[in-house]
């Protein structure tokens, strides 16, 4: 199976608001305050973050307390529609820059600072599906991400 590279437009401040909205609802869902609080603290954050920490955020925001388990429940959801991706080894979330474009992505990510760097490689992801689907599985979703230093920590 041969994939192509792609590109896609990255977008920040209001234009990935406007972009995580209308992948949301694109995909039958609302666009609720509380997803909408959530995701706004997602975006703001430079790292990969946790649940725990998101709640903390939105808690201060609201002026009232979230619960994790309703930004877990939240963030499922925006990883299901690829508003986010769930860095696995952390436990972490980090905010799509590009809704709507679906493709499995790449990690890189440093054990000092914790920083994460998105890549797509689109071939390589795809050697890893082919691979999969030679050995028998299907509906396979890879899950690539390397640890190491990077540039500003090594």
């Amino acid at each position: 199976m041969a994939t192509q590279q792609h590109t896609h437009d990255e977008h920040s401040g209001e234009r990935l608001i406007s972009a995580a909205r209308a992948a949301l609802t694109g995909a039958d869902e609302q666009w609720t305050e509380m997803r909408a609080d959530v995701f706004e603290a997602l975006a703001h954050c430079a790292r990969p973050t946790s649940a725990y920490d998101l709640a903390e955020s939105v808690s201060s925001l609201r002026g009232k307390r979230v619960a994790p388990n309703s930004v877990y429940r939240i963030l499922d959801l925006f990883v299901r529609t690829n508003l986010a991706r769930k860095v696995e080894s952390a436990n972490a979330y980090i905010v799509n820059t590009h809704p709507g474009c679906r493709h499995d992505c790449i990690f890189l990510i440093c054990d000092s600072c914790g920083r994460a760097v998105h890549l797509d490689d689109d071939h390589l992801t795809g050697s890893l599906v082919q691979a999969a689907h030679d050995a028998g599985f299907e509906d396979v979703r890879p899950v690539v991400e390397l640890r190491g230093l990077c540039a500003d920590c090594s």
